[in-house]
């Protein structure tokens, strides 16, 4: 049971030795010693040792003589990172999104953020603020479906975010969604010419500062 959040959902890796918690990203276990060696076999027909070699120092080397395991925090990077990288490609994000989540994730665990939630909902936060940041057309619903949670909860965590790490974040533009919503519409050929006047129509609100208190979905939603 991992000790910070009292979660039972952990992680063994027993060639790397780590015993990782998979809700707070906390590593219980770290540089597992065993006394049994292992050898395994190359592609050349020569052997090698499995694991690494602990001196009398405390020190440890893989069998390849380079330093061994990763710092906790390294790993718990890590393992963000890969799930960050695993909602980024569910939702046709590039690699760009993932690099910029990541670099939040880690302001995260800088400012304590992490502690007490769970890691893949600091994770989505972290990929909505690299969207809204880079105005890709990504709704917070869509960032929870792929996690299958709540949006509440994820919005919450995206808003306490904000305010720990005072991001002042560009305002959601509706235009943005314009077409993305024409096109799973049965309007045939006429999309584009839809799209265009919902366009115009966005434009028209925003003059007007009908757009106001309203969400994106809903301005999108009566333009078209």
């Amino acid at each position: 049971v991992c000790p910070k959040c009292g979660s039972s959902d952990l992680d063994r890796d027993g060639a790397r030795g780590d015993v990782i918690c998979m809700v707070c990203g906390w590593v219980l276990e770290q540089n597992t010693i065993v006394t049994e060696v292992s050898f395994q076999e190359n592609s050349n027909g020569s052997s090698s040792v499995v694991g690494q070699f602990v001196t009398s120092l405390g020190t440890s080397k893989g069998s390849s003589g380079l330093p061994g395991m990763k710092e906790s925090r390294e790993i718990t990077i890590q393992n963000a990172r890969r799930r960050i990288a695993q909602m980024a490609g569910a939702l046709e994000l590039t690699g760009h999104h993932v690099d910029a989540a990541t670099r939040l994730y880690i302001l995260a665990i800088q400012n304590g953020f992490i502690l007490g939630r769970r890691s893949e909902v600091v994770c989505a936060a972290c990929l909505y603020i690299a969207c809204r940041r880079e105005k890709t057309p990504k709704l917070l619903i869509d960032i929870a479906d792929v996690l299958q949670i709540n949006v509440h909860i994820l919005g919450s965590c995206f808003i306490k975010f904000c305010r720990r790490l005072n991001l002042n974040l560009p305002m959601v533009d509706p235009s943005l969604y314009i077409h993305r919503f024409a096109a799973k519409m049965e309007f045939g050929d006429k999309v584009h010419q839809v799209a265009m006047s919902a366009l115009r129509l966005v434009q028209r609100m925003k003059r007007d500062w009908i757009d106001s208190g309203r969400t994106p979905a809903g301005i999108c939603g009566a333009a078209l």
